[in-house]
């Protein structure tokens, strides 16, 4: 699973996106390209400034892609066809993890 985002941050460079899923920036790109729901802003030099949003859509393809073993065209397809569900699915791992995270947190305390 991907890193957290910082809370309160408005944009986030191409760098902290690729850190975020520990991927190299050339993917990030790639994805970027390939998939309509990644619109990265643009500054005047020209860097790629992701808003939360993308980040959450990269999360949605990271999970089809890394970790369900979707093919870029499935995973394309999927999203064409069922985007509501793949975020309802996006948001229920969310959710897990977040769970995951205090049960851990609270064994630790526990120990």
């Amino acid at each position: 699973m991907a890193k957290k985002t910082k809370p309160g941050k408005i944009f986030y460079s191409i760098g902290e996106v690729a850190g975020m899923f520990n991927v190299n920036t050339s993917l990030i790109r790639f994805w970027e390209k390939e998939f309509d729901i990644i619109k990265p802003q643009k500054n005047k030099k020209g860097n790629r400034l992701f808003t939360q949003a993308d980040v959450d859509n990269f999360h949605i393809i990271y999970n089809l892609v890394k970790e369900r073993g979707y093919t870029l065209n499935g995973a394309k397809e999927k999203l064409k066809k069922n985007p509501d569900d793949s975020l309802k699915e996006f948001e229920i791992i969310r959710t897990l993890k977040k769970v995951e995270d205090f049960l851990l947190e609270v064994k630790k305390n526990i120990s």
